[in-house]
């Protein structure tokens, strides 16, 4: 998760969120050169009294700048949209969870199984015990197999909500009545904290997510379990 005053991603925990971090890399070394060149001509032609017609008045020059930005553009946009396409493949998920919001807690639903599903408040700063984050932690965690592809289903029963978790590189809005859906494959077992990212009302910074990737083991008893006190 995050750590105070980090500039930075968080440390990328699925293969898409590793392949936006490369992008944004990508991305910032071409921003940076631009950046360089622009500062350069601009000192260059504030600070010397030279002129040349040939730069003033310059079929030759109007060509490259004309060219060379459309090639960067190129360069940005091709990458963009492999992983924009990336995004939004999903194949043969292995599980299914439904995500419901509402004002202001979240409910999962476990659709490949029967009557299993709970609700997900937030924890109570004053009940938090030690190691725990304030207004991160909450009281059930959203638990998926590691290393599995999963499927989530996104929906909300009242307003609009946003339902993202950034160390797996996933963001999709909550909307009333529709449904929509995003994937990703947690690449380790950890836990990993989200939230609300659609402002909903009053207690829109107080519906935190955590979802908690265990090895497929742990999963299958804490499934069990969970349908036992259901």
């Amino acid at each position: 998760m995050a750590y105070p005053s980090q500039l930075g991603f968080q440390d990328a925990a699925s293969p898409v969120m590793e392949e936006l971090l490369h992008f944004h890399d990508h991305a910032l070394m071409i921003v940076l050169l631009i950046s360089i060149l622009v500062l350069y001509i601009l000192v260059a032609t504030v600070s010397t009294k030279l002129t040349n017609m040939y730069i003033l008045d310059s079929q030759e020059i109007e060509i490259i700048w004309t060219v060379l930005p459309a090639a960067v553009l190129i360069l940005i946009a091709l990458p963009s949209l492999r992983i924009l396409y990336l995004m939004d493949e999903i194949n043969n998920p292995h599980l299914t969870v439904k995500a419901i919001g509402h004002q202001w807690y979240w409910s999962y639903e476990y659709t490949d199984y029967q009557e299993f599903a709970f609700d997900s408040y937030m924890v109570p700063t004053q009940d938090l015990t030690p190691g725990q984050f304030r207004l991160l932690e909450v009281d059930h965690r959203m638990v998926v197999p590691a290393e599995t592809p999963v499927r989530v289903m996104i929906t909300a029963e009242d307003v609009l909500h946003s339902w993202a978790v950034p160390a797996l590189g996933v963001k999709m809005d909550a909307v009333p009545g529709r449904l929509n859906q995003t994937a990703f494959i947690a690449s380790r077992p950890g836990i990993f904290y989200g939230q609300c990212s659609e402002i909903c009302g009053a207690n829109h910074s107080f519906m935190p997510i955590v979802v908690e990737a265990v090895p497929l083991k742990m999963f299958h008893n804490w499934s069990t379990l969970m349908l036992e006190d259901a």
